[in-house]
């Protein structure tokens, strides 16, 4: 695991589109796997800024997301659908048939998740996975349980999760209790993984998940299994780190 240490949010997401702009450029038609949430909003503008300035090109790329709320539509503005094509896919050359997200709207849990974990597997697998980190030291929405959760499914998702995830609705009611992800399994899959942390507020959970023991407790703990993980996080996110390699 190597460490990459960045002085505030906004260097974060410059080293951290630079990694996936690397991707892109030395492997064209990479399949890209994406992350929600406030984290990534700095590094999709980056790459959306390069993009403009011609120094990248999406055309030859897939993109599968992590994840998306169960029973909200593609329409619905706080569905990840959305966040995706607002922070990225409308602000570059990505082709709309090559990026795919779970169906919240399929009220069938079981053949979604064994639909989109079927389309992931078509791909050839995901070449790059940018991750976020939950307070609670989740990824994607795999929560803290008392084992880890292989392919995709459908999650109940935390009290945590929810407290976090309602300043993006009218109220704490009104955001989904439910969301289907992609699983451990699925993620370790990867063959690179690039961790975006940020905030004094993820110290705790960046250090668990960086010098912890793995457990699902800390289900971003089981990153210390993968060959080939990137974590870019600033100072404020990193300070308990102090003494690890940077």
């Amino acid at each position: 695991m190597k460490i990459i240490l960045t002085k505030d949010y906004q260097d974060m997401s410059r080293k951290a589109a630079n990694i996936i702009s690397a991707q892109v450029i030395l492997k064209p038609d990479s399949v890209l796997g994406l992350a929600t949430g406030a984290t990534p909003v700095g590094i999709y503008r980056q790459l959306a800024d390069w993009y403009r300035k011609g120094d990248l090109d999406f055309s030859c790329a897939t993109t599968v997301n992590l994840d998306e709320y169960y029973g909200l539509s593609p329409e619905d503005e706080q569905s990840y659908h959305y966040f995706m094509e607002k922070h990225f896919f409308s602000k570059v050359n990505l082709r709309p048939e090559k990026h795919f997200l779970p169906d919240g709207t399929n009220p069938d849990g079981d053949a979604e998740c064994a639909r989109y974990e079927a389309q992931i597997d078509s791909l050839g697998g995901i070449d790059l996975q940018l991750l976020g980190l939950g307070h609670n030291g989740h990824i994607g929405f795999n929560e803290p349980s008392d084992a880890f959760a292989g392919s995709v499914h459908l999650v109940d998702l935390a009290g945590r999760t929810i407290e976090a995830n309602k300043r993006f609705f009218p109220s704490a009611a009104a955001v989904p209790r439910q969301a289907y992800t992609m699983g451990v399994r699925t993620i370790l899959r990867a063959k690179k993984i690039l961790l975006a942390v940020s905030g004094e507020d993820k110290a705790q959970a960046l250090y668990q998940t960086v010098k912890g023991a793995i457990c699902p407790k800390v289900p971003a703990s089981v990153l210390q299994l993968h060959p080939d993980v990137v974590v870019v996080a600033d100072e404020a996110a990193a300070h308990k780190l102090a003494g690890g390699s940077f």
